[in-house]
C-alpha cells in the first residue's frame, strides 16, 4: 500500500508531472514505418500530448504539435510537402523546427507574423521498422540501438494493441513472475479447455524461487521452477526489464520486446516487436518492410479474449481499472519485484530533478553501436518446441507472417 500522493507521483505522465519529466528523457515508438508513406501525415498521442507526424516526399520525418495555430485544425489530417507539414484548412506549412514557412492566402505575411505562427517541434527518428519520438529537453539523447532493432538475418513483425489503462500496472506485471503459473498456467488451461482446444500451455510449473537484480539498463528477473535448479536458464540468465517501459522475452530462435508506451494517464499503446532467427544453415525470407498487425483482445460481445497468453495479461491489466489504486493493495513477499521497480522509478525521478540523466539514457556513440541483452535459450524447459507452442497460444497467432515463421523452423 502506498499513499495517494505517491500514487500520483508514480502514475501521472502528462506535461509538468513528476513521472512525466522522467519518462520524457526516453525515446518511444509512436508508429510503425509502414504507417507513414512519403507525403503522408498521422495523428499520434504520447505522454498526454497531441502530435502530428509526417514524412516528406523526400523521406525525411517530422513531428510537431498537432493543432494549427491559425484555427486549431489537426495537422495530422493534412499532407507533407518537401517544405514540411501542410494544414488541410488554409495551407499553412510548418517545417521540422515547427516554424511556419508559408501562409498562402496572405500576400506578404512578413517575418514577424510567421514567427508568431510556429508550433512546437520534437525529435523523431526511425529504426528497425519503427518510428520513435522524443519529447524531452535538449539535447536529445541517442536513440538506443537495442540488439533486436539492428539484428541481421531475422524475420520480423510488429504487433500492437491500445489498452485503456495506465502504463505502470503493465510494467509491474513484468516483475511479478509467479502470475505465470496461475494466469498463464491454470487460468489459460481452463480457457483453452472451455474452447475445445487440446493445447497445453506449459506454464503451470510452480515457482520455487524468484529473484531480481539491477543492471545498467534495468532489472533482471529470475525464477527456479519445480523440478529445475539455478543452473537452468530461467535463473542463470533470466530476462531483462529494460527501463523504463520495455520487457525482453523469448527463447532460442525467438526474440521479442514488449514496449508499453504511455499514451496518457489512462491509455497505453502496447507494442510486440518480434525477431525470429532461422536454424543454423538457413536464411530468413527477405522482407522489404516489417509488417504491422493489431492484436484483438476483446470478443465482438465485448468480453475479454483470455484464450491466449497476452489476452490473459491484458484482462489482468485492464480490470485493475484505468489507474490501479495502489492505496488499497495488499502486497505479500512474492511482490518484492513491484517494490523494487517502484523504488527504482523514484530514484531515477530524483536524479532527473537534480538535473542528471536517468538510468539507460545513452549519449556516447561508442556505447550505442549495438546494445545486447542476454536472453534464455531454454526458457521454461523448451526451445524450438516452446516457440511453436508459444505461437499458438500467444499474440503471435494473429501475425501475418505466422506461417512463414513456422515454415522457416520446420525440420
Amino acid at each position: 500500500m502506498i499513499s495517494a500522493a505517491m500514487q500520483e507521483r508514480l502514475t501521472r505522465v502528462g506535461p509538468g508531472s513528476a513521472m512525466g519529466r522522467l519518462l520524457r528523457c526516453y525515446w518511444y515508438p509512436v508508429l510503425a514505418s509502414v504507417e507513414l508513406a512519403p507525403g503522408q501525415t498521422r495523428e499520434v498521442r504520447l505522454l498526454g500530448e497531441d502530435l502530428a507526424a509526417f514524412r516528406e516526399p523526400s523521406g525525411r520525418l517530422g513531428l510537431v504539435a498537432r493543432h494549427c495555430p491559425h484555427r486549431g485544425v489537426s495537422l495530422g489530417q493534412g499532407y507533407a510537402s518537401n517544405r514540411g507539414v501542410v494544414c488541410p484548412y488554409h495551407g499553412w506549412t510548418f517545417d521540422h523546427s515547427g516554424a511556419c514557412v508559408d501562409m498562402p492566402a496572405e500576400r506578404n505575411p512578413g517575418a514577424r507574423l510567421l514567427s508568431r505562427a510556429g508550433v512546437a517541434a520534437y525529435a523523431v527518428a526511425e529504426l528497425g521498422g519503427l518510428i520513435f519520438a522524443y519529447l524531452g529537453p535538449d539535447p536529445a539523447p541517442l536513440l538506443p540501438r537495442y540488439d533486436l532493432l539492428v539484428m541481421e538475418g531475422a524475420l520480423r513483425d510488429i504487433g500492437r494493441a491500445e489498452l485503456p489503462c495506465n502504463w505502470l500496472q503493465i510494467m509491474e506485471n513484468s516483475v511479478d513472475p509467479v502470475h505465470v503459473e496461475y494466469l498463464h498456467g491454470q487460468h489459460l488451461q481452463a480457457a483453452l479447455s472451455a474452447s475445445g482446444s487440446a493445447a497445453s500451455t506449459g506454464y503451470g510449473r510452480k515457482h520455487e524461487k524468484i529473484g531480481f537484480d539491477l543492471f545498467e539498463h534495468g532489472i533482471i528477473k529470475r525464477r527456479v521452477l519445480a523440478g529445475g535448479s539455478e543452473e537452468d536458464d530461467d535463473w542463470r540468465v533470466g530476462h531483462p526489464l529494460v527501463f523504463p517501459v520495455t520487457l525482453r522475452v523469448g527463447a532460442n530462435c525467438q526474440h521479442r520486446f514488449q514496449i508499453r508506451v504511455p499514451v496518457d494517464d489512462q491509455t497505453t499503446m502496447h507494442w510486440w516487436y518480434s525477431c525470429y532467427l532461422p536454424p543454423d544453415g538457413r536464411e530468413a525470407p527477405r522482407q522489404e518492410t516489417v509488417p504491422l498487425y493489431e492484436v484483438p483482445w476483446r470478443h465482438p460481445d465485448g468480453s475479454f479474449r483470455v484464450d491466449f497468453v497476452d489476452g490473459g495479461d491484458i484482462m489482468a491489466w485492464v480490470t485493475q481499472g484505468a489507474i490501479a489504486d495502489r492505496t488499497r493493495e495488499l502486497l505479500v513477499s512474492s511482490d518484492r519485484g513491484l517494490v523494487l521497480l517502484r523504488r527504482l522509478l523514484l530514484e531515477q525521478l530524483e536524479r532527473v530533478e537534480r538535473g542528471e540523466d536517468p538510468l539507460g539514457v545513452i549519449r556516447d556513440p561508442e556505447h550505442n553501436q549495438c546494445i545486447r541483452f542476454e536472453q534464455e535459450h531454454d526458457k521454461l524447459g523448451g526451445n524450438v518446441a516452446f516457440l511453436r507452442r508459444a505461437m499458438d497460444i500467444s499474440h503471435a497467432r494473429f501475425s501475418p507472417i505466422r506461417e512463414q515463421v513456422l515454415a522457416m523452423l520446420s525440420p
